[in-house]
C-alpha cells in the first residue's frame, strides 16, 4: 500500500471511529428500543427530599416520599402498579399518586393524583390521553389530548431511569409527559460519568451519573441522577435551578405511616 493511500485509509478509519463514538444516542420507545423492564424491582422505597432556596439559607424544606412498585394482572395483562405518597409539614403539598403501566414495555395505562383535595385522573393510550370520566370528583374529567407519538409518564421518572441500559458515553431520548400539563416533549439524558457514592447506611456503591439539563424561559437548570451499576438502583438526585437546590436521597430503611401502623 502506498504511503498516501495508507494515510487516507487511517484518516478514514479515525473519522469512522470518532463518528461511532459520537453516535451513542438511543431513542427509547415502546417497540424497537424498549426499557429493560426486568431491571425494575418490586417493593417499597422511600426518599428524603430536601429543598433550599437562596433567600432562605438557614431553612431546609423537608419531605418524605414513598414509592411502592408491585405486579398485578389486569384485563389479562401483566402490569406494574405504582403508588406514591408525598409527606411534608404542609398538608397542601401532600400527594397520593396511583399509576398503572404495562409490564412488557412500561407503556402508561392509567394515572391518578390527589393533590390536596384536588383529584385528577387519566386513561392513557398510545395515541391519546383523556380524563377518566367514570372516576368520581375527577377535576380533569373533560381533559383530552391527542398524541402524535406514544409518551412515557414523566411522574414515574425514578422507575423509568432505573430501566435504562446505562453505559459509558450513552445518551438517551425519551418522549415524556406530565399528565394534564402542557405538551409531551423529547427529553435528553446523557451518562456524564461515574462515581462511587457513599449511601446513608455507609455503603460504597459504584454508580452511573445521568445528566439532564435545559432551559425554562431564561432560566437554566440541571438534574443529576446517581444510579447503581450493579443493581440499577436510583440512589440520589441533585437539582439546581436559579440558585435553588433540591436533593432526593434514597433511605436505607422505611419510616412507616404511623397512623396506619398503630391504628
Amino acid at each position: 500500500m502506498k504511503r498516501s493511500t495508507s494515510f487516507t485509509f487511517v484518516l478514514l478509519l479515525l473519522i469512522a471511529c470518532n463518528f461511532n463514538s459520537m453516535a451513542q444516542t438511543d431513542t427509547i420507545n415502546f417497540k424497537s428500543n424498549k426499557l429493560k423492564t426486568n431491571q425494575l424491582k418490586t417493593g417499597l422505597k422511600q426518599y428524603l427530599v430536601y429543598l433550599q432556596l437562596p433567600s432562605q439559607k438557614k431553612k431546609l424544606n423537608l419531605s418524605i416520599w414513598t414509592r411502592e412498585v408491585r405486579m398485578a394482572v389486569q384485563n389479562g395483562e401483566n402490569r406494574f402498579i405504582i403508588t406514591q405518597k408525598w409527606f411534608s409539614n404542609d398538608t397542601t403539598n401532600y400527594r397520593s399518586i396511583y399509576s398503572v403501566n404495562r409490564a412488557e414495555d412500561f407503556a402508561p395505562v392509567y394515572h391518578a393524583e390527589m393533590v390536596g383535595t384536588q383529584l385528577k385522573a387519566f386513561n392513557w393510550y398510545a395515541d391519546h390521553i383523556k380524563g377518566a370520566d367514570t372516576v368520581a370528583d375527577n377535576k380533569q374529567k373533560t381533559f383530552a389530548l391527542q398524541l402524535d407519538q406514544p409518551a412515557f409518564n414523566w411522574n414515574l421518572d425514578i422507575e423509568t431511569l432505573e430501566m435504562l441500559p446505562l453505559t459509558r458515553g450513552k445518551e438517551f431520548v425519551l418522549r415524556l409527559y406530565d399528565a394534564g400539563s402542557g405538551q409531551p416533549d423529547n427529553i435528553h439524558y446523557k451518562v456524564s460519568g461515574d462515581e462511587v457514592l457513599t449511601t446513608l447506611d455507609n455503603r460504597s456503591v459504584d454508580c452511573w451519573k445521568l445528566l439532564l439539563e435545559g432551559d425554562h424561559g431564561q432560566v437554566h437548570y440541571t438534574q443529576t441522577f446517581w444510579i447503581s451499576k450493579k443493581g440499577h438502583e436510583f440512589l440520589m438526585e441533585v437539582d439546581a435551578i436559579n440558585g435553588m437546590y433540591r436533593y432526593k436521597v434514597k433511605l436505607p430503611f422505611y419510616s412507616p405511616d404511623l397512623i396506619e401502623k398503630f391504628k
